[in-house]
């Protein structure tokens, strides 16, 4: 008998190592509100990294541009292993009272708030560059492969025992959009204003208000992550089976690679998502480079930002309607449309410039805000083709392809400004050439398109889970779960 069912209903038998269904209470507003803190809570460490980690060990430490790209290219083999390895741990680990996945957030959230800090603080800015060097890499590793690992992970797997039902999971993928676009509205709007100073008519970046800006979003990071585990119940019983019976991580493994809602799902998720970061990575050397006034990142930011939050209302009902696939194709299709205009336009108006960008980001929206909800539908297929949920093994070798995504476009971003020759450093004696504005407009705007269209490819011709497919899967699962629920559990 599968261990995997859902809820049973009244009057039938729950199968065992199960809860009570009377321990559960029903599916609601108080679920979504309560996930979508947990994603602000990662983004208040995670969209901190993603924004300012370049430009703060570049401007403020003064590392080689080149440097920092390789150590966040090679983090992510780490997190190849790191990732894996902590989804089969939760997998295999015995569910305790709250669940399998909500005590992490627990036990991690002191420590990931910690490490961010400890990245960010410049401590070590006038020692020589190998300890600078060093720095970076400790601390990188310590927030990004390890403690984020241990937090992350679980929180994603969380949403396919949240829910069942696919309406109800791609309200938990919206609210936790939401949630991540309101970190981002925070630390993206609000944080350019307070860690970028103009001296002598020049923008730069203050090593010690960054400090205390990873401080206090630390600390909010640890409130939001209480707030989901307050908020959010685990319904879906997920005991694991015995050892001699489980399949082994290299079956498992074998069994994923071979899931083209998952494979389809990476790649289309990996090319979106190096677009996606190398856009976010570049847009503070766009605004306080190219357009010499860092503070507009703040409005370019939020113009980045509100079609999110303009998509939020009707996002589920878009993909109950017309399919979750359906919605990314047309939503990618017209960034890509948006960022070869840029390109094309080659505009100097930062305003003109942030028309633009709103639009890319729009059409990047209407994939990005219902992802989450795709790789509930790839785990529910891995559980018709094996037998096997395998739901924290599935989200980490989906985290890692994120992260390697995200590691690339840093990788890139960082490589790409060394090779247009940008200067490290602050002040008035680092001057940056037209030829090096003219490639970071480049690196902005045509380099995204051409990712973007091929995140668009995949998801066309690769990723098989459209609305019907979905749909048939749901009712192959809700009857499985059925038989499973009313059988007599072996004794």
């Amino acid at each position: 008998m599968s261990t995997t069912s859902a809820m049973p209903g009244p009057g039938r038998m729950a199968p065992t190592g199960s809860p009570s269904p009377a321990a559960k209470r029903p599916f609601s507003f108080r679920d979504k509100i309560g996930y979508m803190f947990g994603d602000f809570g990662n983004d208040f460490t995670f969209i901190l990294q993603s924004a300012f980690f370049l430009i703060f060990y570049t401007n403020v430490m003064g590392i080689n541009a080149a440097h920092v790209g390789t150590l966040l290219f090679a983090a992510r083999i780490l997190d190849a292993f790191t990732d894996v390895g902590a989804g089969r741990l939760i997998d295999t680990l015995k569910p305790s009272r709250f669940g399998r996945f909500k005590p992490w957030l627990l036990r991690i959230a002191i420590p990931v708030a910690t490490a961010s800090f400890l990245m960010f603080s410049p401590f070590l800015q006038d020692g020589s560059y190998g300890v600078r060097l060093g720095w970076m890499i400790f601390t990188y590793i310590l927030w990004g492969s390890v403690f984020y690992t241990l937090i992350n992970i679980p929180y994603g797997s969380m949403a396919s025992v949240i829910s069942n039902q696919p309406g109800e999971r791609a309200s938990l993928s919206v609210f936790r959009s939401l949630g991540a676009t309101l970190a981002n509205l925070a630390i993206s709007v609000i944080l350019p204003l307070i860690v970028f100073v103009q001296i002598n008519g020049q923008s730069e970046l203050s090593g010690t208000n960054m400090m205390w800006a990873a401080l206090g979003c630390g600390i909010l990071a640890i409130v939001c992550y209480l707030l989901c585990f307050i908020n959010v119940e685990e319904r879906i019983a997920t005991a694991p089976k015995a050892k001699d019976q489980r399949a082994s991580l290299g079956q498992t493994l074998g069994a994923m690679a071979k899931n083209r809602g998952l494979t389809g799902l990476i790649a289309t998720s990996l090319f979106m998502l190096i677009a996606f970061m190398m856009l976010g990575g570049m847009m503070p050397y766009m605004l306080n480079e190219y357009f010499n006034n860092g503070q507009l990142l703040s409005l370019v930011n939020f113009v980045g930002l509100a079609p999110t939050l303009l998509l939020v209302p009707f996002a589920s009902k878009l993909a109950k309607t017309f399919g979750k696939k359906e919605v990314g194709i047309v939503g990618m299709s017209l960034a890509v449309v948006a960022a070869l205009a840029l390109f094309v336009l080659r505009t100097d108006s930062p305003y003109v410039f942030m028309v633009g960008y709103a639009v890319l980001m729009l059409g990047v929206s209407c994939l990005n805000i219902l992802i989450w909800a795709f790789i509930t539908d790839a785990i529910d297929l891995q559980e018709i083709r094996t037998g096997e949920r395998n739901d924290a093994t599935v989200y980490g070798m989906y985290s890692w392809a994120r992260k390697l995504g995200q590691a690339i476009a840093g990788g890139l971003t960082g490589w790409a400004l060394g090779w247009i020759g940008y200067e490290s450093g602050t002040g008035e004696t680092v001057v940056q050439s037209q030829e090096v504005l003219d490639g970071i407009y480049n690196l902005a705007t045509l380099v995204p398109a051409l990712l973007l269209a091929v995140s668009l490819l995949a998801l066309i011709f690769w990723y098989p889970l459209s609305k019907k497919r979905v749909d048939e899967n749901v009712a192959i699962l809700e009857k499985k779960h059925a038989e499973a629920a009313t059988a007599t559990p072996e004794s």
